[in-house]
């Protein structure tokens, strides 16, 4: 676009000289930011190019986003004036621009400055309405931008922004915001200008409209206004620095009339076009060049062209000079800076080779010196500077460091030396280095480290520590020798171990140890053990089934071992002939002879066939009878006979017999009680057997030949004794079998299986009994304890008998002993018999029933029939024919029916009358009292006939009254008449007269007579004026004081109305007490009337907030008075806040002492005045104190004046009224005219004698003034006029000020708190603050006089100390010699304590207390050892594979603890089991009782059921009662018309009373009528016997109906209950099984517990034999320890005693001296030293010593509290089990 000439007039630019003298000086403001460029030699250290336009050569790398015509000609125009012919072009920019050729081509490369003559000939231009566009400078290296200029051919931008990019156009970054309105198009960014130099804003000075052309925008980097503090920062430089430059045109500038018209025409005038495009900057060198060259791919001779390739200089390289030279690394790249050029550093590689590189960790860690590293060091070299050897060389001394031959080879056996065979590199005396010597590996020696140290062996190149150690096993390896060989490595072995490493025990052994031996035998049981082999560490020997214990000589919880006689077979439950069975009872406190429930009497020529179906082993079996004699000295034949069921095969182990072999013939001997069969008998396992055992004859004395027929013999039971001493363990024919069979039989222990009775075997027999039964029976046996029967499921170890139930024997608890039946959950109960109706003591072992004697009766025979009592001597009971049963022990009669009661049912009972013992009239009659009983009008108790009137006389209840208790009593109500009425008692609270008959109404029951002072229908309130509780008879009359009562509720002292039930007065406000007769708390003056007042004591001037109760005056505090304490204190007057004064008053002229409290005056009596009352008064006249009155007309006289006075004062008040008002103005001098005869007027009035001249002339100025008064009146008149209108102008002033008014307000309010404020500060307790100033002061100077007196007096404290200092002087003057001799002895002696603490050694005692020698050190030492500590801290001494004592004692309390642990866990198991075996146990108990309940239901049903029976029979059986007359009389008697309904009964009883009513004479019509009565009553018993057999018949009917009723609903309920029984029994068995399973874990858990307990028992053996060691060499090296610590304690002593103060002294003395002096003091505090800590090494060793000691004590006896604890818990485990037990045979017996 172009412009016309007037446009251009008014908007032309400046001529380019001057914008080119403008561009100057902003470059150089830019440059003035920076140092200047010192381009010959960079003398300032920083060097900078020139700078110059960067597009110029590039400018095809200058890209636009929207170029016009590049597709095409385009139309466009510009905006111009209506004279201008053209206004619309075409743009064709397909070909480049030329002026001549293509003029019209606008491409973006014409911005590029090119000083062409007609520079306005060529722009770029976009296309046309496109308001974003990009244009982009994409350089070709980094470099420096300094500024940007752009010039527009048309408006500028209304928007745009320029962006940079430092890194190639990845990312960018915002240089400046521009825009018209920059909150629309940019929001959020800052506005112009920048206050800092790198804030991003946005600006608008170059967005305006104006110029419509040549528009420029220019940008600077570094803002000339802004301060740069420091140009070289790495910010500034990244701010300056580019790769890419963007500027982004976003909004263009239009004249509005594209938005109203939208043709094509319209939108070409509005376009970017860009003049030209400067952009300022230099090639980017961080200030190592001056100059640059092109770039590479650059043109290389384009004039101005500012190239990118900077030609570096202080020893950098790189496109930019980024980078440092090869070899010169020895400093970090930096950019240069003012002042220095921070050049880069050659590397010192002394000259072993030319590359290096920079490390920042080696800078860094030099302190910022030298961080280059050479690479590739020659010659052997090595280092960050060559200044090393190589590995496997060292430095030469003798040689340069630079000669190539500095580094030699090392002359090592890589074999036994560290890393291969490297030696050390240089000499390093700090370090402990020789140059070229070996290292050797930790265990080789030797120059060339050739050779293995001693204890090791194997020299290996692979070995890290060279040699292997010696692996032996300190316990199994000989002691005091080589441990191996030093080529082989093979160990020199104790006699019981094995192995390479002499680690293991030879076979048949344990427990490698120590001893002398090594190991110990394993020793496991011959019975118990499979075979006698244990496991090598821990002993434990392979069991048989169920045996514990290391050797296996223990029993597993649950199960036993068998005694010899375990195979037993009782007579009672032998087979044969008819058993004749003897039970025997057990005596208490005695042991049966006997085994089972008791005999089998067998007669001779008799046989018992015992049945023995199965052995425990293939042997010979002896045949033990147990038998009792009948007679003395009675022998027997017998004879037994084995039925096998086959033939024996030859091959078995009883297939020697022969048939004969069977028959075994045995005789008993007198006084035997058992007999053994002289052969004994071969059985088989698996295999039945019937025994047939034959009484042959028998006889009383001891010739065979003697015929005898006696009772026969007494049968106890068979018996299989194994033949033990064929075993193995007997007869193995070795030295153990030979011992164990002579101990055997020495110490009869087969005498075990002969009696039944049992006692403890001997320690001798105990195990080989045990041994030889787990042997026969290949292991224990369960005991199988009944569930029922027993205690627990576990039995006796020892022969297997379990702990039985109360009642219960048998050894599994299965059997009811004689003499108990009933079997059961509780075991069984004693049949308890009656000795005197029973035969026997015996009874039935399921019912229980005893065998009764004639004439007993019951399941004991303990009790008469049914109708008699007395037992034993039974007889009938005594009943009067009213009952049928009496008491069995009394005879008091039970069940006494026809309204009969009494022991003999000999009286009537309550209600009825009558004498029951007569046979005929005797019977109860009920009593009409009015009605009979069962009726609902009987008020009676009883009755009674009278004897003279034979009249009825009731005994009426309470309430009633009359002849027959047909009225209430006096007190109460009702209608009793009427049917179901009754009499009620009156409830009147007690406050009635109950024998008042008109005390309350007899019908509703209202209380009509109250007394004690209560009212109400119920008599339940106090009356008015009364208070308390009615109910207690406890109403008072209300008691009020008038004074503090309110006079409305009490009118007057007996009117007084208060509280009914608290009796509290209604008081007057602040008034208290239940009678209003005190004022409340604070409160005063009660006689008010009106209530009490506040006392309003003084918050700070009183003592508290009470006053008196009367007076109302306060307790003040000192030096305050008034009743409120506000007041100054009694005869004072002023302000207490400021201060009080004290009345000054004359006595002689005061009637009260007391002056006025604010003013002072005193208060005079009449004919005085003045202020202290000590002149006479006006109108007095003498010399006080005698004052007189005055004369009568001076009284005249003085009304005169005092009118005269008081008009004068009211003049004067109103002419200050005035004066305050400002209305003076012309009346002022009249005014003080006035004012001086006012005060001529005062003066006369005001003298104290006046004489008659001054009168007149008093009237005269009074006169005068009055007519003055009234010429101001008449003007002030006037001036009302004008007043009045100020006024109304005033008024409007006013109401402006009501504002100004109510701030003031409010300040006064502010104002006001303040004064508050300052009258709180002013009040302030400042006496008590004088108070403790004082208080400090006399402190202080006490403590002053104090000091003194212990500085200044003598004696002192501090003459005292220094009398005691020169005294201490002279003492270590005198001492100094000695000390001398003393120290060089003590020198001495710690030289020598030194030397002998060296030798000294904890090595052995380390090893036995921690499992490693004590030389090794900690680091490698795997087991720790004295003074060895872990991460922690904690001391370190054993591990997991080590072999010490406290290695050891660790495991074992590790392993108690564990144990102990699960101990708990099985007892927090067994505990959840038993609440779970307890609410089984409920619910079982629940089911049972549902049973029972049913049962006995039943069971009733059915005996009322057989009784109905019973009676039947007896009735039908009865002589003359034929079924046909039974029947017609139960006919007839049914056919009665008996009434039936309610109705029927009441109107037939209704009638009978008005007939009895009717009757008169009842007893004359009775005596003639007794004939008749007879007769009636003979009929009527006949027909009572009759309708009795009828009713009877009826009622055995319907009672057999119903109890079969009873019977199926008790069935029906009985089935119920059985099958909530059988779910209850099922949930029972699930839970009992889950409690068997839980019980099986536990008891498994618990045999783990065991097994571990003697696992334990097994460590602790081994820890005492280690102990026992331990304890020797402690011992040792206590007694040697003891030594040295009591010559180390004694130069302690010393050296820390009274001689360490002179020390101190003599040490400063010695510091004086010479050299050599100083050197020996230092090293004799370093000898001291070392003897302290060599002394505080052996204390440690020695109390870690018994430190261990006591702990190795500790864990043994926390391993015997285990034990312990184990035992304990076993045995609680076992008593839980038993109670489980017990409840599971409880509730598995649930029926």
């Amino acid at each position: 676009m172009e412009l016309t000439s007037r446009e251009r007039g008014r908007g032309q630019p400046l001529p380019w000289e001057l914008r080119l003298g403008l561009l100057l000086s902003v470059l150089a403001a830019t440059l003035a930011q920076a140092p200047a460029p010192d381009v010959p030699g960079c003398s300032r250290g920083s060097c900078y190019p020139a700078t110059g336009d960067l597009l110029v050569g590039r400018a095809d790398r200058l890209t636009a986003s929207s170029t016009c015509g590049l597709n095409g000609p385009q139309p466009y125009c510009i905006v111009s004036h209506l004279q201008d012919e053209k206004k619309c072009f075409l743009c064709d920019s397909r070909r480049p621009f030329s002026a001549r050729d293509n003029p019209h081509s606008h491409r973006i490369q014409n911005v590029v400055t090119s000083f062409a003559p007609q520079r306005r000939a060529a722009w770029w231009q976009s296309e046309n309405g496109i308001p974003a566009v990009t244009i982009q400078l994409d350089l070709e290296a980094e470099f420096h931008f300094t500024h940007l200029i752009m010039t527009f051919k048309t408006f500028r931008p209304a928007a745009m922004l320029v962006e940079r990019s430092a890194d190639f156009g990845r990312t960018w970054h915002v240089y400046r915001y521009f825009s018209y309105d920059c909150g629309a198009d940019f929001p959020g960014v800052p506005l112009a200008p920048p206050r800092h130099w790198d804030d991003v804003v946005c600006e608008s000075r170059y967005s305006e409209i104006e110029p419509s052309t040549e528009g420029e925008v220019i940008y600077r980097v570094l803002d000339p206004a802004i301060p740069i503090p420091d140009p070289y920062s790495s910010r500034i430089q990244n701010l300056l620095k580019i790769t890419n430059l963007r500027v982004n045109l976003t909004r263009l500038h239009t004249l509005g009339d594209n938005l109203l018209d939208p043709r094509r025409e319209i939108r070409e005038k509005y376009y970017y076009a860009l003049y030209e495009l400067v952009v300022r900057g230099n090639c980017f060198c961080y200030g190592h060049a001056s100059e640059c060259a092109p770039a590479p791919g650059a043109p290389a001779h384009a004039e101005g062209m500012v190239h990118g390739a900077c030609i570096c200089k202080h020893n950098t390289r790189g496109l930019n000079c980024e980078q440092c030279q090869d070899f010169y690394r020895d400093l970090p790249w930096r950019p240069a800076e003012d002042g220095h050029s921070h050049a880069c550093r050659k590397c010192e590689c002394h000259g072993h080779t030319h590359s290096c590189h920079f490390d920042m960790a080696v800078y860094l860690a030099s302190g910022n010196v030298s961080g280059g590293v050479c690479d590739g060091c020659q010659h052997n070299t090595a280092g960050r500077h060559c200044e090393l050897c190589r590995p496997f060389f060292y430095r030469d001394p003798t040689k340069d460091l630079r000669d190539p031959a500095v580094c030699r080879s090392c002359d090592c056996d890589p074999m036994g030396s560290q890393d291969g065979g490297r030696c050390d590199s240089h000499d390093d005396p700090a370090l402990g280095l020789v140059s070229g010597q070996c290292r050797c590996k930790e265990h080789v020696v030797g120059t060339r480290c050739q050779q293995c140290r001693d204890g090791f062996f194997g020299l290996s190149i692979s070995d890290r520590l060279g040699c292997r150690r010696c692996q032996c096993n300190a316990r199994g390896t000989v002691p005091g020798s080589t441990p191996c060989d030093p080529n082989s490595g093979s160990c020199y072995c104790k006699r019981l171990v094995t192995g390479r490493g002499c680690d293991r025990c030879l076979p048949g052994h344990w427990g490698l140890s120590h001893d002398l031996l090594g190991c110990r035998p394993c020793d496991c049981d011959v019975g118990g053990a499979l075979d006698p082999q244990c496991d090598e560490g821990t002993g434990q020997c392979h069991c048989r089934q169920h045996m514990v214990g290391r050797r296996c000589e223990q029993v597993q919880p649950g199960y036993f071992r068998p005694f010899l006689d375990h195979l037993i077979w009782e007579a009672e439950d032998t087979r044969g002939q008819v058993l004749d069975v003897v039970e025997r009872l057990v005596t208490p406190g005695e042991t049966p002879s006997w085994t089972g429930s008791g005999f089998v009497r067998l007669q001779e020529g008799q046989t018992l066939e015992f049945l023995v179906a199965s052995v425990p082993k293939a042997m010979d079996y002896d045949l033990l009878l147990r038998l009792e004699p009948q007679v003395p000295e009675q022998w027997a034949e017998l004879e037994l006979i084995v039925q096998r069921p086959g033939p024996v095969p030859a091959h078995s182990l009883c297939g020697h017999l022969v048939p004969k072999d069977d028959r075994i013939q045995g005789t008993l001997q007198p006084h035997a009680r058992y007999l053994i069969f002289p052969n004994p008998v071969c059985l088989e396992p698996g295999i039945s057997y019937k025994l047939h055992l034959k009484l042959v004859r028998t006889g009383g004395s001891a010739q065979p030949e003697t015929p005898y027929s006696g009772p026969g013999l007494l049968i106890d039971s068979l018996v299989l004794l194994p033949r033990v001493l064929v075993l193995e363990m007997f007869s193995g024919g070795d030295a153990a079998a030979l011992e164990r069979q002579a101990t055997f039989e020495r110490y009869q222990c087969h005498e075990e299986g002969l009696v039944p009775s049992k006692t403890s075997p001997s320690e001798a027999c105990a195990p080989l009994l045990i041994s030889l039964s787990t042997l026969i029976y290949n292991g224990a046996l369960p005991c199988q304890c009944n569930p029922q029967g027993s205690l627990s499921s576990e039995c006796n170890p020892h022969g297997g008998q379990c702990l039985c139930k109360p009642g219960v024997v048998g050894r599994r608890c299965d059997l009811c002993a004689p003499g108990y039946y009933g079997f059961g959950p509780t075991g069984c109960q004693a049949c308890q018999c009656s000795h005197e109706g029973a035969l026997s003591s015996l009874c039935e072992k399921t019912s229980g029933q005893c065998l009764c004697r004639t004439g007993a009766f019951g399941l004991r025979c303990d009790r008469c029939q049914r109708g008699q009592w007395g037992f034993p001597s039974c007889r009938p009971c005594v009943c009067n024919g009213h009952a049928d049963e009496c008491n069995t022990h009394t005879g008091a009669c039970l069940g006494c029916r026809d309204h009969t009661g009494g022991e003999h049912c000999e009286r009537c009972i309550a209600g009825f009358h009558g004498d029951p013992r007569l046979p005929y009239g005797g019977q109860c009659r009920p009593c009409p009292c009015p009605e009979g009983p069962g009726s609902q009008r009987h008020f009676a108790t009883s009755c009674h006939q009278d004897e003279y009137s034979q009249q009825i006389v009731c005994h009426c209840r309470a309430g009633y009254t009359g002849l027959r208790c047909e009225a209430c009593a006096p007190g109460h109500f009702g209608d009793p008449s009427r049917p179901g009425g009754r009499c009620q008692l009156c409830e009147c609270s007690g406050n009635i007269d109950p024998m008042d008959p008109d005390a309350c109404d007899p019908h509703t029951g209202q209380c009509l007579r109250c007394l004690h002072h209560t009212e109400g229908p119920h008599c339940a309130h106090c009356k008015p004026g009364f208070h308390g509780q009615a109910a207690r008879q406890s109403c008072h009359r209300c008691t009020c004081n008038l004074l503090g009562t309110n006079p409305q509720q009490c009118p007057s002292p007996d009117q007084c109305h208060c509280d009914p039930s608290s009796g509290q007065c209604p008081c007057l406000p602040n008034v208290q007490g239940p009678s209003c007769d005190r004022c409340a708390p604070n409160f005063w003056n009660l006689t008010s009337g009106h209530g009490c007042q506040p006392c309003a004591c003084h918050p700070s001037r009183a003592r508290g907030p009470t006053c008196n109760e009367f007076t109302g005056q306060c307790h003040c505090r000192a030096g305050f008075g008034g009743r409120t304490c506000s007041e100054c204190q009694e005869l004072h007057w002023g302000d207490p806040g400021l201060q009080c004064h004290a009345c000054d008053c004359d006595s002689r002229g005061i009637d009260t002492p007391q002056c006025h409290r604010f003013t002072g005056h005193c208060s005079c009596r009449p004919g005085v005045s003045g202020v202290r009352c000590d002149q006479c008064a006006r109108g007095f006249s003498g010399i006080f104190p005698a004052c007189h009155p005055c004369h009568a007309c001076f009284g005249d006289w003085d009304r005169v004046v005092q009118d005269l006075a008081a008009r004068t004062q009211r003049l004067e008040q109103r002419a200050q009224e005035l004066q305050q008002t400002g209305v003076l103005g012309a009346f002022e001098s009249s005014f003080w005219h006035m004012q001086e005869k006012l005060g001529i007027v005062q003066g006369i009035v005001g003298a104290r004698n006046t004489s008659a001249a001054s009168t007149a002339q008093l009237v005269e100025a009074t006169e005068e003034l009055r007519r003055e008064i009234g010429e101001a009146t008449e003007h002030l008149t006037q001036l009302e006029a004008d007043l009045t209108d100020v006024q109304d102008e005033n008024f409007n002033a006013n109401h402006a000020l009501s504002g100004l008014e109510r701030d003031r307000l409010a300040l006064n309010l502010t104002l006001r708190q303040l004064d508050q404020h300052l009258d709180l500060l002013k009040h302030s307790n400042f006496l008590g603050a004088y108070d403790s100033i004082r208080h400090a002061h006399s402190q202080s100077a006490e403590a002053e006089r104090r000091a003194n007196t212990s500085a200044l007096a003598v004696p002192s404290p501090v003459s005292n100390s220094a009398s005691a200092r020169h005294r201490t002087e002279a003492l270590m003057d005198a001492q100094k010699e000695d000390f001398n001799s003393k120290h060089m002895a003590n020198q001495r002696a710690l030289g020598k304590l030194s030397a002998h603490t060296h030798t000294l050694s904890l090595t052995d005692i380390n090893e036995l207390v921690c499992g490693a020698p004590g030389d090794a050190p900690c680091a490698t030492s795997p087991c720790g050892g004295a003074g060895c500590r872990d991460e922690d801290g904690q001391p370190r001494c054993g591990g997991l594979s080590c072999n010490g004592a406290a290695a050891t004692a660790d495991l074992a309390l590790g392993r108690a603890r564990h144990t102990q642990a699960e101990l708990q866990r099985a007892l927090a198991e067994g505990g959840s089991i038993l609440s779970r075996v307890a609410e089984t146990r409920r619910q079982a108990s629940e089911a049972q009782q549902r049973a029972q309940a049913a049962l006995d239901k039943a069971n009733a049903s059915r005996g009322q059921v057989e009784q109905a029976n019973q009676e039947l029979q007896e009735l039908i059986q009865k002589e003359g009662a034929d079924p046909d007359s039974i029947e017609m009389v139960a006919t007839r008697v049914l056919e009665l018309s008996i009434p039936a309904s309610a109705e029927q009964i009441q109107h037939l009883a209704g009638a009978i009373a008005e007939r009895v009513r009717s009757l008169a004479d009842v007893d004359a019509i009775l005596a003639r009528t007794v004939g008749d009565v007879r007769r009636a009553e003979q009929l009527l018993q006949d027909a009572r016997r009759a309708r009795s057999w009828a009713e009877d018949e009826k009622q055995k009917a319907e009672t057999v109906q119903a109890a079969l009723e009873e019977a199926q609903r008790a069935q029906g309920i009985a089935q119920g209950a059985i099958r909530g029984a059988v779910a209850d029994t099922r949930d029972t068995e699930q839970t009992l099984y889950q409690v068997q399973e839980r019980m099986a874990g536990a008891e498994r858990a618990l045999s783990s517990a065991g097994e571990r307990a003697r696992q334990l028992d097994a460590l602790l053996e081994a820890l005492k034999l280690k102990r026992a060691g331990n304890s020797l060499a402690a011992s040792t090296a206590e007694e040697t320890a003891g030594s040295a610590q009591g010559r180390a304690q004694e130069a302690e002593q010393l050296l820390r005693g009274p001689l360490g103060d002179q020390y101190q002294t003599v040490k400063a003395l010695a510091e004086r001296k010479a050299q050599g002096v100083l050197a020996a003091q230092a090293r004799a505090e370093q000898l001291r030293d070392e003897a302290r800590d060599l002394l505080q090494a052996a204390q440690d060793k020695l109390q870690r010593l018994q430190e261990l000691e006591g702990t190795y004590e500790e864990n043994e006896r926390a391993l015997e509290s285990k034990a312990a604890q184990l035992d304990g818990l076993e045995a609680r485990m076992r008593s839980v089990l038993q109670a489980i037990n017990l409840q599971v045979q409880i509730y598995n017996t649930c029926q």
